[in-house]
């Protein structure tokens, strides 16, 4: 049997088993429940939110051979036909590839018919925001008065292309980037479910890594299990996204904190002696610098995130709050200008450089000079 992709695998095929997208959850359940389902609604998010996948839910709901209800059965034909991608009444449509106004008449010609399987007809319309001009027209006239069989799920990853007179005429549901928090559970769930070995600094950073989306969370997975063999440990992770080892991310820190300009120039060339994506290692440097601030200014918001580690306590003992603030803004200020560098890696070494140059008005700065303020 060949291999499904853990995204495919795992895709939630009930409202209960969707992350982080309550709010709209909640609400189609709602109007499951008092049968007052709209005939158009429209999900609207980042890749890899759940857009799709609660269409797909809805279009089940609906149809559900138990009655209308709050959850799909998931066991009787129809919802089967559904997962399976065979229920003959969900049209699905990448609006992507049909642009065109024929392809969209084409497609609304057979509205008129009812249903053949289930009590609706769905078309589930994904980017829907890249049809024409003249197909959004097209549709117009049938999203707003559509036969009473029919009901219109559409998907997209930007809003703001389509006309007011669309969005008028749906419910519109906007799905949020989930927090890395949230991922990173649901990954740990599948990873004890599929027998892995991980450890919790492994998921963490591939949790980071997927900036809000599940589906990208997943397919990182994937990648790791093939990258360690089985295996997914945070020296793994590191290796495969090319970020830098926790220990020179300590290394760097401490070389700044003690104004050591050779231990970190040092540390750098360390660094250099494997691939390393050097916008990723500006993010860790980050993320401490964020939970160091944190630490100084509100510590059991800290603890809840348990990001009350060794280094950053330590730092926040060692460091002023304005020195940490300094160093965050020229690290964004690195990110910013990394690409006008004349390469990564120097772009990388000069934000460090200036991080311990430079220190808050009235405080010395290398060599005990008073330093410039910013």
């Amino acid at each position: 049997m060949s291999y499904q992709a853990l995204a495919r695998m795992w895709r939630p095929r009930r409202f209960a088993d969707v992350v982080g997208q309550d709010h709209v959850v909640n609400a189609l359940r709602n109007a499951l429940q008092q049968d007052r389902v709209h005939h158009a609604f429209l999900f609207s998010g980042t890749r890899g939110v759940g857009k799709t996948t609660l269409a797909r839910i809805l279009a089940k709901a609906v149809n559900c051979e138990q009655g209308q209800q709050a959850e799909p059965c998931g066991e009787c034909g129809t919802c089967r036909s559904v997962d399976e991608g065979r229920f003959i009444d969900l049209i699905e449509i990448d609006a992507a590839s049909r642009t065109r106004v024929d392809d969209t008449r084409e497609i609304l010609d057979n509205v008129q018919y009812a249903p053949t399987q289930g009590r609706y007809k769905i078309y589930l319309i994904d980017e829907v925001h890249m049809l024409s001009g003249h197909s959004f027209n097209a549709l117009l006239k049938t999203l707003e008065e559509p036969p009473p069989h029919v009901k219109f799920l559409l998907a997209t990853t930007d809003p703001q292309k389509l006309p007011a007179t669309i969005l008028s005429r749906c419910l519109q549901f906007n799905l949020r980037l989930l927090s890395a928090q949230e991922i990173g559970g649901q990954l740990e769930v599948i990873a004890r479910s599929e027998g892995l070995s991980f450890d919790e600094t492994g998921l963490a950073i591939l949790s980071r890594a997927a900036d809000g989306s599940m589906r990208d969370g997943l397919s990182l997975l994937d990648q790791s299990i093939a990258f360690g063999d089985g295996s997914v440990t945070g020296n793994e992770v590191r290796d495969m996204l090319g970020m830098i080892e926790s220990h020179h991310v300590d290394a760097i820190l401490l070389a700044l904190a003690g104004n050591d300009g050779s231990a970190l120039i040092d540390t750098v060339a360390n660094m250099s002696e494997r691939p390393v994506n050097y916008l990723s290692a500006l993010d860790e440097l980050l993320t401490v610098l964020h939970n160091v601030s944190l630490f100084q200014i509100l510590p059991e918001a800290v603890a809840a995130k348990q990001a009350d580690s060794r280094l950053v306590r330590e730092l926040a003992s060692v460091l002023g709050k304005e020195d940490v603030q300094l160093y965050y803004q020229i690290g964004l200020l690195g990110k910013r200008d990394m690409p006008l560098a004349p390469d990564p890696a120097s772009g990388f070494e000069m934000t460090l450089l200036r991080m311990l140059t430079f220190s808050p008005e009235g405080e010395p700065g290398v060599g005990g000079d008073p330093a410039e303020s910013q």
